[in-house]
C-alpha cells in the first residue's frame, strides 16, 4: 500500500504535461503497410488502413504512456470482411508484454462483427470477452475508448461502458501497473480463428479492405527518461463507474456480451480465475 501511495503522489508531483493528440501527421507514425496506410487531410483528424492478400497495415504513438485514455473513431470494413481483424489497443514491447485490446473481427456479409476485448499482463492474456454490437459499425463512425488508471480500466463504446476489469492485485490478480505501452491500430488478417473460429475463409476477391480512423485523441501519463509524467487535474486518473455506469454496462452485457472467460465452465472446470467472483 506504502509503494502504491508513493507511485500515486509521484505521478502528480511530477511535470504537467497533456496530449491531446488531434493530429495523425504529428502523434502517429504508419510503421507497416508499404503505403496502405494513409492519412487523408492536412489537418492529420482522417487515417485509413488497408489490407490486400500481400500486406495489411498499421500505426503506432510515438510516445508512451503509463496509464492514460486513448480514444478513437472508427468505421469498419463494410460487406464480406471475413478473417479480417481490425484493432485499436496498448501494448508494451518484449516477452512478457503487457496489452489491452479492442479488436473487431470480420464477419461474412448478414452478420454481425465481433468485438474482441481481452487485457494481458507479463505476457499472460486468456481474459477475453466479446460482443456483438447494438449498432452496424461500418455504416457511421463510432467511438472506442480505453480508460487505464492504477484502480481499474474501463472500455466504452460511444461513451457507454462495456466492460470494466479492476485491479485485484491484492488477491493475486496480475494488473498491468509497470510497463508503458503505445497505442497501436491495425488491419490484418486472421482467417486461421477470426470469423467463426477460423470456419469463414476470406474472400480476397473483396479486397482491398479498408477501415477508417478519425479523431485519434489521447490524454495520458507520458513515459519520458524513466519516468511517467501525468497531467494535472486528470479525471481519468481516478474514474470509475457510478451506480448509472454499472446499470448501463450490466445491461449491455446481459444483451449483447457473446463470450465471457468468467462464464466458461469448461475452461476453467477447477473454478472461476479469482477477479471474476
Amino acid at each position: 500500500m506504502k509503494s502504491f501511495t508513493f507511485l500515486i503522489l509521484f505521478l502528480f508531483a511530477a511535470q504537467s504535461i497533456s496530449v491531446y493528440a488531434g493530429s495523425f501527421h504529428k502523434d502517429v507514425k504508419i510503421h507497416w503497410g508499404d503505403g496502405r496506410g494513409k492519412i487523408h487531410d492536412n489537418q492529420g483528424k482522417l487515417l485509413s488502413l488497408s489490407l490486400d492478400k500481400s500486406s495489411g497495415s498499421g500505426f503506432q504513438s510515438n510516445q508512451e504512456f503509463l496509464y492514460g485514455k486513448a480514444e478513437v473513431q472508427m468505421k469498419l470494413v463494410p460487406g464480406n470482411s471475413a478473417g479480417t481483424v481490425t484493432t485499436f489497443y496498448l501494448k508494451s514491447p518484449g516477452t512478457t508484454w503487457d496489452e489491452i485490446d479492442f479488436e473487431f473481427l470480420g464477419n461474412i456479409s448478414g452478420h454481425p462483427y465481433t468485438l474482441h476485448t481481452n487485457v494481458y499482463t507479463k505476457g499472460s492474456g486468456d481474459k477475453e470477452q466479446q460482443f456483438h454490437l447494438w449498432f452496424d459499425p461500418t455504416a457511421n463512425f463510432h467511438t472506442y475508448c480505453i480508460t487505464w488508471n492504477p484502480q481499474r480500466i474501463i472500455f466504452t463504446v460511444d461513451g457507454i461502458p462495456i466492460r470494466e476489469f479492476m485491479n485485484a492485485e491484492s488477491r493475486g490478480v496480475p494488473f498491468p501497473t509497470k510497463q508503458p505501452m503505445r497505442l497501436y491500430a491495425s488491419l490484418w488478417e486472421a482467417e486461421h480463428w477470426a470469423t467463426r473460429g477460423g470456419l469463414e475463409k476470406t474472400d480476397w476477391s473483396k479486397a482491398p479492405f479498408t477501415a477508417y480512423y478519425r479523431n485519434y485523441n489521447v490524454e495520458g501519463c507520458v513515459w519520458v527518461n524513466g519516468k511517467s509524467v501525468c497531467p494535472a487535474n486528470s479525471q481519468w486518473f481516478t474514474q470509475k463507474l457510478d451506480s448509472n455506469g454499472q446499470t448501463r454496462m450490466k445491461g449491455v452485457q446481459s444483451k449483447y456480451m457473446v463470450y465471457n472467460y468468467c462464464s466458461d465452465k469448461k475452461r476453467f472446470p477447477r473454478g472461476v480465475p479469482p477477479e471474476c467472483s
